[in-house]
């Protein structure tokens, strides 16, 4: 186990257990980390207690079938924006029984454009009806599995950030 991937497992467990003290359940809407997420949460002892489901979204017709996100924003601003992460999160909540969704969507790499390059990341937070929260980071061409792990991190992270907030 890398560095990384133990500070992903220390974040989970520690996401876990402060979920379940506030009573919350989280939920995830994935594309570019395909469930990794959902992962590492899962492989927490206890983790049914507090974790609803995962969406794997790595599709454009599966974000707008699972999630609600709209056509519109993914012909105007593509599936790595904020405004796709945001109505992802906002998705999530809405097709769970959750109370704190967290969502990725980005370019793992290889590939990208000048415009998105390989690391680029969108993250969305919604929690309760009022907090909504998103976020961008540019992990850099640093090759797939390590934009991926990344942006885990990053996601538990916000996560944590929505348990505390609600």
């Amino acid at each position: 186990m890398n560095d990384l991937e133990s500070e992903i497992a220390a974040l989970a467990v520690h996401l876990v257990k402060k979920a379940e003290t506030r009573r919350l359940v989280l939920v995830t809407a994935e594309s570019c980390t395909g469930g990794m997420a959902a992962a590492a949460i899962t492989r927490v002892p206890g983790a049914s207690n507090v974790f609803d489901r995962g969406f794997i979204t790595y599709s454009n017709e599966a974000k707008v079938d699972l999630l609600g996100v709209s056509v519109e924003s993914l012909e105007t601003h593509g599936a790595v924006s904020e405004t796709v992460a945001r109505e992802m999160a906002i998705g999530a909540l809405s097709a769970s029984r959750g109370n704190v969704a967290v969502s990725i969507t980005g370019i793992a790499g290889p590939g990208g454009s000048d415009h998105k390059p390989a690391g680029l990341v969108h993250f969305g937070l919604a929690a309760g009806t009022d907090t909504l929260l998103s976020r961008v980071r540019e992990f850099g061409d640093v090759g797939r599995d390590e934009v991926r792990q990344a942006a885990v991190k990053e996601a538990l992270e916000m996560l944590l950030l929505g348990v505390d907030r609600s």
